[in-house]
């Protein structure tokens, strides 16, 4: 039996968080490849931001960078309102902005660093799930849609000895996205995530480890990091009416790590 293309895709927009980069990019690409509008929000490299918006617009896809700090919730309500004026009603929401920090013990952690974490990664999400909810929920008038979270494999292996900050955080996204699902799912709205292992981005670098991906890539399963677009595929699939039954579910995509 074929499976029916997304119902979605030519129909709305996809609001990818952080997707000026890295995983973030590369689901903007590929959600604008499969017919999607494409909402590229940015926390402060507008420069990046409008290449991807331009890289989509010169294929015949229809996109808009948008600046936003997901952790300050106006302006993620800004961020929503704008994009309603501005491109297609929202169908799909890719919560993916989310930062590192340099290896640490938890005994060399201070609250600035614990408030940064958790505020870009746990309740940024929060803030663009409660906006998009708003219309995407039939609860709300909605259509329904879709919300994918990116976690880590780092919630369930903890980072010991680097950054048990950042593993909690994607642990409360994991149990973020199980409480979610189950709460909208007579509504309309799927929500899943995906848990990458090692990528090769530049998350790495901005974290302090550079070379983490060349240093480390020998002892993985796969003996290799993945690669940004394997994450994105993964995400977009999510997304999709491909899906359409999946909710609640957390897709490693780790290459066995």
């Amino acid at each position: 039996m074929p499976i029916e293309p997304t119902p979605t895709a030519a129909a709305g927009t996809v609001l990818v968080t952080g997707g000026s980069r890295g995983i973030g990019a590369a689901t903007a690409l590929l959600c604008a490849a499969r017919g999607w509008a494409v909402a590229v929000n940015y926390a402060q490299d507008a420069a990046a931001a409008h290449a991807v918006v331009e890289r989509i617009v010169a294929a015949g896809g229809n996109a808009l960078a948008l600046q936003a700090d997901v952790a300050d919730e106006a302006q993620v309500a800004v961020m929503f309102a704008r994009l309603d004026a501005a491109l297609p009603p929202l169908a799909g929401l890719v919560n993916n902005a989310g930062v590192v920090d340099r290896a640490a013990r938890v005994d060399a952690m201070d609250g600035a660093r614990l408030q940064r974490m958790f505020a870009i990664n746990v309740f940024g999400s929060f803030f663009c799930a409660a906006q998009a909810l708003r219309r995407l929920s039939t609860r709300h008038g909605g259509r329904g849609g879709a919300i994918v979270n990116v976690s880590s494999v780092a919630a369930r292996l903890g980072s010991p000895g680097q950054y048990v900050d950042y593993a909690a955080a994607k642990a409360a996204i994991d149990t973020f996205t199980i409480g979610l699902a189950r709460e909208v799912a007579a509504e309309g709205v799927r929500v899943n995530a995906v848990r990458p292992g090692i990528v090769d981005t530049g998350i790495h670098a901005s974290g302090g480890q550079p070379d983490r991906v060349a240093r480390v890539a020998a002892t993985l399963p796969m003996q290799r990091a993945g690669t940004a677009d394997e994450i994105a595929h993964a995400i977009v699939w999510l997304l999709s009416g491909e899906a359409s039954y999946a909710s609640g579910a957390i897709v490693d995509v780790s290459g066995a790590r």
